[in-house]
């Protein structure tokens, strides 16, 4: 059982940052584009996480109304702080909320791409409470060092000062709330100070190195330093090589899609014309393709899983005949629109992710054409591209859409360096 929950510290004032981000919750700093909190929302989520806790304070209000138009299918909670609690206090209130017995804490305000299924499993087979995620650093005065012992429990905290090298804090935690809650803190406490620092003699506390990426907006010149990190750098469409990944969505890109219906058998099943061929020269240009399809007829008993794997076997072969492939298909048959795997959450494309090390997700591509899909690759960290095969409308540029073609076979043409 791997963690699934996170608890997310989105009550900061962000003072230090009063100059650059007037009036806003530091997490909803504008960066590349989104607000902070966009990034580390969808790193959680591409770690398993599913279900957050977003413990609130200042302009509560504009996160709730970001998460509700933005996240509609996120699976989250909320608590809200009526004054400042410290980040103690915030931690506390939030671990009430908590259904696991463990639960990631992260800041709002810093973004951390550390691995938390290798920090979860060193956490369990440790007994800690509370296991810290250790970034290695070089120098540096901005932050105070944490140094362990041979077996990795936290044996000292080293104040701020200049260090050469050392692991600091990266303020993302593996947390036991049961046994935290249990310490019965008062309703306002620093997590830091009065938690970590006043108990780490004890031996609860691991300390987990993680060199992943790290990056802390408190302070001007690192917001300035995340909007060129984050910002993204669009690729040469027809530069794509075999070390490229493109995943499509089916109904309405590779086949008609009946409005308001859903394709239940093969007879039903009517490729656009020209797609068979596109998806010939895409195999010949790229590494890797892979459908990616919601398919609610089987969530809805409209049709069995049977009759779906009918359709995609004979879907595989009319394009093998064609000279194309693809390699894997993933569907989800939920009816829960807030299931992890549904587009527009990313779940389908984590998952591919991970049985196929060989992906590399920054060259990787969505093909769909709905705007679930466009949302599913910003989700997922990946490139898009729409096709208005039945969205003729949708408008571009937009901020969820990299490009825009007619149909699959325009965008096999522009891959294959092929006129039109």
């Amino acid at each position: 059982m791997f963690i699934k929950e996170a608890i997310i510290l989105a009550g900061g004032l962000g003072t230090r940052l009063r100059s650059a981000v007037p009036d806003l919750p530091k997490c909803m700093a504008p960066v590349a584009g989104r607000p902070f909190l966009f990034y580390v929302i969808n790193q959680l989520r591409s770690q398993g996480i599913n279900r957050f806790i977003f413990s609130l304070g200042y302009r509560s209000d504009i996160i709730l109304n970001y998460l509700e138009q933005e996240f509609p299918t996120l699976n989250y909670v909320h608590c809200l702080e009526d004054e400042p609690l410290g980040t103690g206090g915030a931690i506390q209130l939030a671990a009430r909320f908590c259904q696991g017995i463990t639960v990631v804490v992260a800041n709002g305000d810093t973004l951390y791409k550390a691995n938390l299924k290798k920090a979860w499993d060193r956490h369990e087979r440790s007994g800690a409470e509370c296991s810290l995620l250790l970034k290695p650093m070089r120098d540096f005065d901005r932050y105070g060092v944490v140094e362990t012992d041979q077996k990795d429990i936290v044996s000292i905290f080293r104040e701020k000062q200049f260090f050469t090298e050392g692991n600091i804090n990266g303020g993302l935690y593996v947390l036991d709330p049961v046994r935290f809650l249990q310490r019965g803190y008062p309703q306002k406490f620093s997590f830091e100070k009065e938690y970590l620092e006043a108990h780490y003699d004890q031996g609860h506390f691991q300390g987990i190195r993680d060199d992943g990426y790290f990056i802390d907006i408190g302070i001007p010149e690192d917001f300035q330093k995340a909007q060129e990190d984050l910002a993204r750098k669009l690729p040469s469409l027809r530069e794509l090589d075999k070390q490229w990944t493109i995943l499509i969505d089916r109904d309405g890109v590779i086949n008609h899609e009946k409005k308001n219906e859903y394709v239940l058998n093969w007879e039903e099943f009517i490729f656009y014309e020209g797609v068979p061929e596109a998806l010939a020269l895409l195999s010949r240009k790229l590494g890797k393709i892979i459908v990616i399809t919601n398919q609610r007829g089987i969530g809805k008993g409209l049709m069995s899983l049977n009759d779906l794997e009918s359709i995609h076997l004979q879907m595989r072969k009319k394009i093998k005949e064609a000279g194309g492939r693809i390699d894997e298909i993933y569907f989800c048959t939920s009816m829960d629109d807030k299931d992890e795997r549904r587009k527009p959450n990313p779940g389908m494309a984590f998952q591919a992710f991970e049985e196929d090390p060989g992906i590399d997700p920054e060259k990787t591509i969505m093909i769909g054409n709905k705007p679930s899909d466009m949302r599913f690759a910003r989700n997922a960290g990946i490139f898009s591209v729409f096709v208005t095969t039945t969205n003729p409308e949708m408008p571009f540029p937009h901020a969820d859409i990299d490009w825009q073609f007619p149909g699959l076979p325009e965008v096999a043409r522009h891959l294959g360096n092929l006129s039109y």
